[in-house]
């Protein structure tokens, strides 16, 4: 039976995601699997990759083929690389100890750059957070100096109209008391 490692797609329109699978290679791409190893998220940066390196491996050393992005994936998880320094045990070029060294200043590295990519990330976003807040901050004390300007004219008006009904109740005050005056006198006399 000819066995395939390949992506068997999931989720929904426009949000897909895939699992990471053993098939038969006249089965459909959703059929039937023999076993699922993995998933593969191409909606996050960098893309999600959870593996199970030991089962990936051991279906490469079986002789499973794996699809060409299938292949990209397993190469950037690090699955081919320790094939290929599997056979150079095999062959005595190195040891098992010397592979596992050699696999993990590659997966330091390649871990270091993906670490390097997340934190710009990071960085862009926050940087897009501080501009947005800023420029919600400028729209605040815009927003805050044209009410004040519109409470300044409305107190502006208030204390004129004010001053104006003052000035009408002071002369409406003097009027009343000037007819008084004259009608005190002619009681008095």
């Amino acid at each position: 039976m000819a066995t395939k490692i390949r992506l068997a797609r999931h989720g929904r329109k426009d949000y897909a995601f895939y699992h990471i699978v053993v098939a038969d290679s006249r089965s459909p791409r959703d059929g039937k699997i023999i076993e699922r190893i993995g998933s593969y998220n191409p909606n996050t940066n960098p893309a999600t990759v959870d593996l199970k390196f030991d089962r990936a491996l051991y279906w490469v050393g079986v002789g499973a083929q794996p699809t060409d992005t299938a292949r990209n994936i397993l190469s950037g998880e690090g699955v081919m690389l320790m094939k290929h320094l599997n056979g150079g045990v095999a062959k005595g070029a190195f040891s098992q100890e010397e592979a596992q060294k050699r696999f993990d200043a590659w997966k330091a590295q390649k871990d270091a750059k993906n670490g390097k990519i997340s934190a710009t990330e990071a960085d862009k976003k926050a940087a897009a957070q501080k501009a947005l807040l800023a420029q919600e901050v400028e729209t605040n004390k815009a927003k805050a100096a044209a009410i004040a300007e519109k409470r300044a004219a409305a107190a502006a008006e208030l204390a004129a109209a004010a001053q104006e009904a003052a000035k009408e109740a002071a002369a409406a005050e003097a009027e009343a008391k000037g007819e008084e005056a004259p009608a005190e006198e002619t009681a008095e006399a």
